[in-house]
């Protein structure tokens, strides 16, 4: 089941000699981010993402899920939609 895209604007801001984007602090809490990510250029855009030894654990996907307060009610009828 794939999750739809939420789009979100961010600003360039100066840093130093370069630029960057604040992230808000429900998306680094979200995702567990902190310290550094890494960035992904592909070719049409840009991934950021934690370091691999920074995936979640089941329990922590679990609260992360739960915080999100999904509407699951139509679930049962979804999985069994076609099936005898």
């Amino acid at each position: 089941m794939s999750r739809a895209a939420v789009a979100r604007e961010v600003k360039l801001i100066a840093i130093g000699n370069s630029q960057g984007i604040r992230l808000p602090k429900v998306l680094l809490r979200k995702y567990g981010w902190s310290g550094s990510l890494i960035l992904e250029e592909r070719e049409d855009r840009i991934v950021l993402h934690g370091k691999e030894g920074d995936k979640l654990s089941w329990e922590d996907t679990y609260r992360a899920m739960a915080r999100e307060n999904e509407d699951w009610s139509d679930l049962d009828s979804t999985v069994a939609d076609g099936l005898d």
